[in-house]
């Protein structure tokens, strides 16, 4: 009698990476002379794609910017990816660890890697506050089903 073929559902890290990193202090050295409390503005962008047949690569990547008044005291900006082989996933259950479950394994380290790049080049650290990936993933969903035309009956 021959095996059935495992469907059973696989989820396994496979590599956690920093895929691109980038530190800039354009007003360096007198920016350090400042005393002023710098506007900290972060954001962050989240992308995943297939590689292989049952790899996939999710990349987030987080910007942060200090400004005091107009002057730039720093611009830093790191994308730490991981790859993740998921098979046997049903394709609805795909996108949502993808975009929830995914970035949330690679999240700690991309904190990380901003609060080092943040010290090494001389500022006060930036910690990161935690993201709440599914909040974002609803958000996003429900702003894609608003933009199509819905037509209502009263």
């Amino acid at each position: 009698m021959a095996e059935a073929p495992n469907t059973q559902p696989v989820f396994t890290i496979e590599k956690i990476y920093l895929k691109d990193a980038s530190v800039e202090v354009p007003n360096a050295p007198e920016i350090y002379l400042q005393r002023e409390q710098p506007q900290i503005e972060i954001q962050l962008h989240n992308e995943s794609k297939q590689i292989q047949d049952g790899y996939y690569q999710c990349l987030l990547t987080v910007t942060v910017t200090a400004k005091v008044g107009e002057k730039t005291m720093f611009l830093i900006e790191a994308g730490q990816g991981g790859i993740f082989q998921i098979r046997n996933v049903p394709p609805a259950d795909l996108e949502p660890v993808l975009a929830i479950g995914c970035p949330n394994i690679i999240f700690p380290y991309i904190r990380e890697t901003i609060s080092d790049l943040v010290s090494r080049a001389g500022f006060p650290s930036v910690l990161l506050n935690p993201v709440n990936f599914e909040a974002l993933y609803q958000a996003k969903k429900q702003q894609e089903s608003s933009a199509s035309p819905i037509i209502t009956t009263h």
